[in-house]
């Protein structure tokens, strides 16, 4: 067990008055707290002792006070980039978002993907937004795709899709744009299933924005699921889904954000 007092002693060097939240989020702080953590002693793995801090400020007993407010005015144009990446690394691998932060392979490839949707921000940017939807309860567990996870999940920007990429097996796909969630189906055969949508969606709302707006914007994400996985249970997965995400045209109703619908499969 990593000792409590050091890792406080090693924010209190390192943080500057930055909250251990964003010490463990910004890359420059954090090779700071880590130098600071060899220095004093401490030989446990890295993403070991930035979950360590983690858990010392949720505990309430973290000893060196926070002088230094973080924020950042744009973080609504980057918010959901955060989302869908967070999301999408939690998902494959069953790992909570605390261990995805922490880790720095992983969160390098949380970086990636988040920069892919909506390019232009720092690091750190991304990651504090991933860290304030989770504390405003915007990331609601995806508890069904837990018991009955994907075999393998993918996502790629359309204008760049291979099709042939994409497997002739059974799934869930989601489409967005940088901004929001567009649309999330399940399928017994994924790559048929995009390509028709991508061809002339059978979904309204779909097909008109696939038309006003192309897809340059247009990302996907696919949800490989076992070949043993019934039809039922890939539907609870699906409902899951638009749950959780709230796409705009699974919604049935006059305002298009107050009642998740269904997709329909293949």
């Amino acid at each position: 067990m990593t000792d409590r007092s050091l890792l406080a002693r090693a924010l209190q060097m390192a943080g500057a008055g930055y909250s251990a939240d964003r010490v463990v989020v910004d890359p420059e702080s954090n090779a700071r707290f880590l130098a600071a953590c060899r220095e004093l002693g401490l030989v446990a793995p890295i993403p070991e002792l930035n979950l360590a801090l983690l858990n010392l400020r949720k505990s309430g007993d973290c000893p060196v006070p926070t002088t230094i407010r973080t924020s950042f005015r744009s973080e609504g144009e980057y918010r959901f980039a955060s989302e869908v990446a967070i999301r999408l690394i939690e998902r494959r691998d069953q790992i909570s978002i605390d261990r995805i932060l922490c880790d720095p392979v992983r969160v390098a490839e949380f970086d990636v993907i988040a920069s892919r949707i909506a390019p232009g921000f720092a690091p750190v940017q991304y990651r504090w937004a991933a860290l304030n939807l989770r504390k405003l309860r915007r990331l609601s567990p995806e508890l069904l795709a837990r018991v009955r996870p994907a075999f393998e999940v993918h996502t790629a920007r359309v204008d760049a899709l291979n099709l042939n990429a994409v497997p002739r097996t059974q799934g869930l796909y989601f489409f967005f744009n940088s901004t929001e969630a567009l649309y999330v189906g399940e399928t017994q055969n994924l790559r048929k299933r995009i390509e028709k949508h991508l061809d002339h969606s059978d979904n309204k709302g779909l097909a008109q924005w696939l038309w006003a707006e192309g897809t340059a914007n247009l990302h996907l994400e696919w949800h490989i699921l076992e070949t043993t996985t019934s039809t039922r249970v890939r539907k609870a997965l699906e409902a899951e889904l638009i749950a959780s995400r709230q796409p705009l045209f699974n919604v049935q109703c006059v305002s298009p954000r107050d009642r998740p619908g269904s997709g329909q499969g293949v």
